[in-house]
């Protein structure tokens, strides 16, 4: 222990200098450290507080419950597309076309027939046939893409044409 005191009255002046400068280190660090920590202290008190005064937890929550409200409207919105999903089926979905001359004296191709078919090749063949004294039209059903009704060349043609999706010709 003497040893101790003897070093320390022989080295008093360097170890009071040391201890002041290693101080001053501390109390830099500690003042830097002080300024982040009340730096970060606001940006948490702006974050929580908000700009309008309205806390995060507040938002959250909201979110929260707009994201369920969110889930529930997609959901309901499915459940509608599947069931338009299903009309759609039935809707007239393929269209074959053709032009022709019914007779072989007239021209100009104003006699036709045209097929409106659904997903499932159901639906009729409409035909209009021109002629100089008269113009006839008549449409034949078609299941199946069939019909119960004999087809001239043309109608079988377009419920092809309906059927295969092939561009019309004009």
């Amino acid at each position: 222990m003497e040893q101790v005191r003897q070093i320390i009255e022989l080295y008093y002046a360097e170890i009071t200098i040391g201890t002041l400068v290693a101080f001053f280190i501390l109390l830099a660090l500690y003042l830097i450290a002080e300024i982040r920590i009340s730096k970060i202290k606001n940006r948490y008190n702006q974050l929580v507080r908000g700009m309008d005064g309205v806390s995060i937890e507040e938002l959250l929550i909201e979110n929260g419950n707009k994201m369920v409200k969110l889930e529930e409207d997609f959901s309901q919105l499915f459940s509608k597309v599947n069931s338009l999903d299903g009309k759609f089926a039935f809707s007239i979905q393929k269209i074959g076309y053709i032009r022709y001359d019914a007779f072989g004296d007239m021209g100009s191709e104003l006699s036709f027939s045209i097929a409106l078919l659904d997903e499932f090749l159901n639906g009729f063949v409409l035909t209009s046939i021109y002629g100089r004294e008269h113009s006839t039209c008549y449409a034949k059903p078609i299941k199946d893409g069939k019909s119960p009704y004999p087809l001239s060349v043309e109608e079988m043609q377009a419920i092809d044409r309906a059927i295969k999706g092939e561009n019309i010709n004009y």
